[in-house]
């Protein structure tokens, strides 16, 4: 893994490269296969962030996966904002699907509770969640995530998706801020 990177006035350091990433998604994608087989879930990628994990995970599973995207925000520079703003509405119909929700990052949990009540409310079969990062001592969500890549301590991160002020989402491994 390379050295540290710069984005805009912030600095961060090598935490997960990009093997412990393929590695781990592929052991994801074992792990749903083998508790789906045969329902064909709906993914539900959540954007931006999840686009990269999102195209990894779908690429790795056996089953025929149907994906669809939603787009909502909670952040502000390096701080969640404790809202959630609906940017793009789900256009796929959810009732009686399995439905799995992938997100890069589970930080607070605001963005999650506000995404299961969009979801509950069209009557799926099921809900679970996939996510690449889980930050247990910030996570309130209501919510617990059935598959998780990595949990990580609560430190802002940025690559493979995230991004600080949109940048850094093209790094093929996740950098940690330098406090």
């Amino acid at each position: 893994m390379s050295a540290a990177v710069q984005i805009h006035d912030l600095s961060f350091v090598p935490f997960i490269d990009q093997a412990q990433i393929q590695t781990r998604i592929e052991a994801l994608a074992k792990e749903i296969d083998t508790q789906f087989t045969g329902k064909d879930p709906l993914f539900l990628a959540v954007l931006n962030g999840a686009f990269l994990f999102a195209a990894d995970l779908l690429r790795e599973l056996k089953c025929q996966p149907e994906i669809s995207f939603v787009k909502v925000s909670s952040y502000q520079g390096t701080q969640s904002t404790g809202r959630v703003d609906e940017l793009i509405g789900l256009q796929t119909g959810l009732k009686d699907r399995h439905v799995i929700v992938l997100e890069d990052i589970l930080d607070t949990g605001v963005t999650m509770n506000k995404i299961f009540t969009l979801l509950e409310s069209e009557q799926p079969a099921s809900i679970s969640i996939c996510t690449l990062l889980l930050k247990p001592e910030a996570y309130k969500g209501k919510h617990q995530p059935e598959f998780v890549g990595f949990e990580i301590p609560d430190k802002f991160v940025v690559g493979y998706g995230l991004d600080y002020k949109e940048y850094g989402r093209e790094l093929k491994s996740i950098y940690q801020l330098i406090n």
